[in-house]
């Protein structure tokens, strides 16, 4: 069994997604559903995944929870809420009544798109971060190079909480650079709190010219610092699309892990998500 810990789905009818901006991401801008993602799934041998959101939009998680509750693909969510709202654990809660609300595993935001380098470290925000401690979710991390330092500085303050790093922190591969993005990771990584998931890379890389050589210094450098038992494959489907078909991450991710052993290789592509997302 393989999971994918991470993919996206979405309907512009139903709500646009103002990110897909410009003309590298116009292929993006159309609707990719579950059905679309079924049958590339399961050629690949991928039997469950993890769906996470995209968009800062409070009813899309409830609608991802419900379209979880219809489909046995999708084993888990990562949903958004306001983290600097006073009563998150609240808002938390109603969102598990609700319909597949036992999907809820995790949160995140768009850190990324946030201008204060130190948004983690806000006193609203780690507030927020508590209440999801506290309600026995994970947190997503997805921010870009500059802003792993806060996600150390915050992670050591909330050890009770598991943030998962999305997309190995986005590293400048495309440049071919490491620092300061691996020691931030290794930084990062030294948390017994932390994990990473082993996705992202091929929109991150040269995306008309991109090789695994290309990537490998970057997974590398993400396996010895993490370990398998705390790294993830995730597809980052549709977004991956734009530089590679599902197959080719799913595959790329296996060739950078072949020469792991098979029990490691099982955490990267099983253990580690069904752990963590108590799949």
């Amino acid at each position: 069994m393989t999971v994918d810990a991470h993919h996206h789905v979405w309907d512009l009818a139903v709500r646009d997604q103002d990110w897909i901006r410009g003309p590298e991401l116009a292929p993006l801008r159309r609707h990719f559903t579950v059905a679309d993602l079924e049958p590339e799934a399961h050629a690949l041998g991928i039997d469950r995944t993890v769906l996470v959101q995209t968009v800062t939009v409070a009813e899309e998680t409830p609608e991802f929870l419900a379209l979880a509750d219809g489909t046995d693909l999708i084993a888990a969510v990562v949903g958004w809420t306001d983290l600097t709202r006073p009563d998150v654990a609240d808002a938390l809660a109603r969102l598990r009544e609700g319909p597949g609300g036992r999907y809820l595993r995790g949160v995140r935001h768009q850190v990324q798109s946030e201008p204060d380098p130190d948004w983690l470290l806000r006193p609203d925000v780690q507030r927020g971060l508590a209440a999801v401690a506290g309600s026995g979710l994970v947190y997503d991390l997805v921010v870009l190079p500059h802003q792993l330092p806060a996600c150390v500085r915050a992670a050591a303050a909330l050890p009770e909480l598991t943030f998962v790093l999305d997309h190995l922190g986005k590293p400048p591969i495309a440049s071919g650079a490491l620092e300061p993005w691996a020691s931030d990771l290794r930084a990062l990584a030294a948390l017994p709190n932390t994990v990473c998931k082993l996705s992202g890379m091929v929109t991150e890389a040269d995306r008309r010219t991109w090789t695994t050589a290309d990537l490998r210094p970057y997974a590398d450098t993400a396996l010895d610092a993490f370990g398998p038992g705390r790294l993830m494959f995730g597809s980052d489907w549709p977004v991956c699309t734009v530089a590679a078909t599902y197959a080719d991450v799913t595959h790329t991710a296996a060739a950078l892990t072949q020469d792991l052993g098979d029990d490691e290789r099982r955490q990267i592509f099983e253990g580690t998500a069904t752990r963590v997302y108590r799949l």
